[in-house]
């Protein structure tokens, strides 16, 4: 089971599959498993890298959740993987992180962002925690959700992956105050996808982002903050042809 480091924080991973590698960083709070229809997707034609957080899943709790740590221990990963470049997926705070380390680091070769706005300020941080109540389904899925699990068998997933709430709490903060800076400053590639109906993030806020991106490219999805889950056969579509042109 492969561990990073960084400044004493141990970071788990698991990778799998060949080719060029694709990271994936999850939204505040929620475990590896929020990936699995994605993962499963890019698995063979690319690497799936998957990185449980700090202070989630298998990885130690902190004291510091700074999304400029959050960049350092992503880092730390790549480097305790040797990956040299890298395709990286976020999903809220994931692609605030995921953008925040291509204005860092020189081995982000693209970026896709998953409901992540152009700032932090506009996240429903009282929605987010909602994620992490018995109202999930209502914040996750839209009234139109039949399932691509059984609700039951994701909260053991959640259960055994997402993070508790002390450093969820941390991780919302860290979220809310997210300013990415000058966004004509990042040129790497990017997709990003905006949930129509996500309670956390307006939509229009993501498309803010990939416009004031020079190299951004914008898409809206169908499905509230977990659009990636519930319509995943659509989002894999755009992911992967995004990935094969890039």
């Amino acid at each position: 089971m492969p561990r990073a480091k960084n400044d004493g924080v141990g970071l788990y991973y698991e990778r799998v599959g060949d080719g060029e590698t694709v990271v994936f960083l999850p939204e505040a709070g929620l475990g590896a498993w929020s990936w699995g229809w994605q993962h499963d997707a890019v698995t063979g034609p690319y690497e799936s890298l998957v990185v449980d957080p700090r202070g989630t899943g298998r990885s130690d709790p902190a004291d510091d959740y700074a999304v400029a740590t959050l960049v350092d221990d992503l880092e730390a990963v790549l480097r305790d993987a040797d990956v040299r470049s890298a395709h990286l997926v976020g999903h809220g705070l994931g692609g605030a992180v995921a953008l925040a380390y291509a204005g860092t680091h020189n081995r982000a070769r693209s970026l896709t962002l998953i409901s992540t706005p152009a700032s932090g300020e506009v996240v429903d941080t009282d929605a987010l925690e909602r994620l992490f109540s018995a109202e999930w389904p209502d914040v996750a899925f839209s009234d139109a959700y039949v399932g691509v699990a059984p609700r039951d068998e994701i909260e053991g997933w959640r259960e055994l992956d997402d993070a508790d709430p002390e450093p969820r709490g941390r991780l919302v903060d860290a979220y809310a105050a997210f300013d990415p800076g000058a966004l004509y400053e990042y040129t790497t590639p990017a997709l990003v996808l905006g949930p129509l109906d996500s309670p956390v993030v307006p939509e229009p806020a993501c498309e803010t982002l990939a416009t004031g991106l020079p190299e951004g490219e914008y898409e809206q999805v169908e499905g509230r903050h977990l659009a990636h889950l519930e319509h995943s056969v659509a989002v894999n579509d755009r992911l992967l042809a995004f990935l094969d042109r890039v």
